[in-house]
């Protein structure tokens, strides 16, 4: 095996890809566990992030959501278990592989559309959605936010189990991706 990519040999990359291909079908796990950790995260909020997370996909799964959109809400917040401020833009990066440009912009955009409720209350502009109205994906970053996560704060929301998604975040992220 070689210590410098320079020095690769075909029979080293063979072996290379294939130790990378088990790690495709590690996605999902891997997204489970970042939304388990939600669990020690409430950030001020009633609920802790697991269930808020959980409650968002319970609303966009019973308003019959696409698989896609379900997903989103789903994982809209997943980034914030590595950073809080910037979770949307971490989250979006991490899922863009595996959806729609329009749902990686409603992902990465979505404080934004949040704003409308509480920027006021933090000296911010509470119309900064009102930026995106010509966008292919206004709609949805619209719908995820007013429908679902808006109103996904109830500690006492009966929520579908995280397991019950586990089926779908199986179908969506156990392929390679594209490649961006």
């Amino acid at each position: 095996m070689f210590t410098r990519m320079q020095d690769g040999t075909p029979e080293d990359w063979a072996v290379i890809g294939a130790a990378h291909k088990e790690h495709f079908y590690k996605t999902p796990a891997h997204l489970m566990d970042m939304l388990r950790s939600l669990k020690n995260i409430t950030a001020g909020f009633a609920c802790d992030q697991l269930q808020h997370s959980l409650m968002t996909g319970t609303l966009a799964r019973r308003d019959d959501a696409t698989d896609e959109e379900v997903a989103i809400a789903l994982l809209h917040d997943v980034g914030k278990s590595v950073n809080i401020p910037n979770h949307g833009p971490i989250a979006a990066e991490l899922l863009r592989p595996y959806v729609s440009d329009d749902a990686y912009h409603v992902i990465y955009n979505h404080q934004h559309f949040q704003g409308k409720f509480y920027y006021t209350f933090m000296g911010e502009n509470p119309n900064m959605r009102d930026d995106f109205t010509e966008k292919s994906w206004y709609g949805l970053a619209v719908k995820l936010v007013d429908r679902w996560d808006a109103p996904a704060f109830d500690p006492e929301f009966e929520v579908d189990s995280l397991e019950s998604f586990e089926p779908l975040l199986q179908k969506i992220f156990s392929q390679p991706g594209r490649v961006l």
